[in-house]
């Protein structure tokens, strides 16, 4: 009795953690072949070129390579943190990133809703093809056409200024009008493929919630308080995340593109001082130990940011 007891608790025991595995593996071959491209990519791409941050506390010479160059320890942070240009760039890289965060989230959010609330599909499409359009266009691009509006000689505005009398402007080289016209230029070129990630989650809301809301007898404005903004609230506080995350990321490619050197003060920031530094002057191992600094402030940043948001209710991203 004994022993066909024991018999049927070692069947009904789960079976090893190898085992187990095995069967998955097996089962689900085809899907980890899927996988095995993408997880090439991102360590041949991500992972592997992480030896290279030795570069930081290094004298990096490229003859010698990177094991051949001298250890230095900590010294291309110090001159980082001894530049006089340190404290500048940081201040324009996290005033220019808290704009993006602050201005550029919210149009997404209220284009989001308004398309949802468009019950013509015809003149839904439109829209949604003239905001989305902008995003596919370069920043080179980008910048002819504000130069073909904003150019202090040539440029239109400029042009209807003259008609009228007044003094033409150099927009694109004044430091009190250069973060808005970077703010705004990053508002129309992506606020359309922002807003389709809270399309999409509009598109999973529980329609019960909406006929409940009006049963209870709730207009618009109360379905869009109680029911829609709560549906979409923990993709919101994802997204703050993230963006809180690589708030040392002002946006390279376009911050380089606009950038003049009348407008430095205001608009230089870390990744375009560490294109100077890195490419054009080849002080690897500064770039490199400024690129690791952002990373840490980085990671922390969401770290503290995905608690905080746990805290108050939010899901966070784990």
């Amino acid at each position: 009795m004994k022993r066909e007891q024991a018999v049927t608790n070692a069947l009904a025991a789960p079976a090893p953690l190898r085992i187990r595995f095995g069967r998955a593996l097996t089962r689900y071959r085809w899907f980890y072949l899927m996988m095995v491209p993408g997880l090439l990519y991102y360590l041949v791409y991500h992972y592997v070129p992480m030896g290279g941050l030795l570069i930081a506390f290094k004298d990096y010479n490229l003859s010698k390579g990177i094991w051949g160059s001298e250890w230095v320890g900590f010294k291309h942070f110090r001159t980082i943190f001894d530049s006089p240009y340190f404290y500048e760039i940081m201040r324009n890289t996290v005033v220019l990133s808290v704009y993006r965060i602050v201005f550029n989230m919210l149009p997404d959010v209220l284009l989001a809703l308004m398309l949802n609330e468009v019950r013509k599909l015809w003149f839904k499409k439109i829209i949604q093809t003239v905001t989305y359009g902008p995003y596919f266009l370069s920043w080179v691009i980008v910048y002819g056409l504000t130069f073909a509006f904003l150019a202090q000689d040539s440029g239109i505005v400029n042009y209807y200024i003259r008609e009228f009398g007044g003094t033409p402007i150099n927009f694109l080289a004044n430091n009190d009008l250069f973060r808005t016209i970077l703010v705004s230029t990053d508002i129309w070129k992506n606020t359309g493929f922002g807003a389709i990630i809270y399309l999409a989650a509009l598109a999973t809301i529980n329609q019960e919630l909406y006929e409940a809301a009006v049963v209870d007898g709730a207009g618009r404005w109360r379905q869009l308080w109680h029911v829609t903004l709560p549906g979409i609230r923990d993709v919101f506080i994802l997204l703050l995340i993230l963006r809180i995350g690589s708030i040392l990321d002002a946006g390279f490619d376009q911050v380089y593109i606009f950038l003049n050197a009348r407008v430095y003060e205001v608009g230089d920031i870390i990744d375009t001082w560490v294109f100077r530094r890195g490419l054009e002057q080849l002080e690897f191992s500064v770039a490199i130990a400024m690129n690791l600094f952002k990373s840490v402030i980085g990671f922390t940043l969401v770290i503290g940011a995905n608690k905080l948001a746990k805290r108050f209710g939010g899901s966070g991203i784990w």
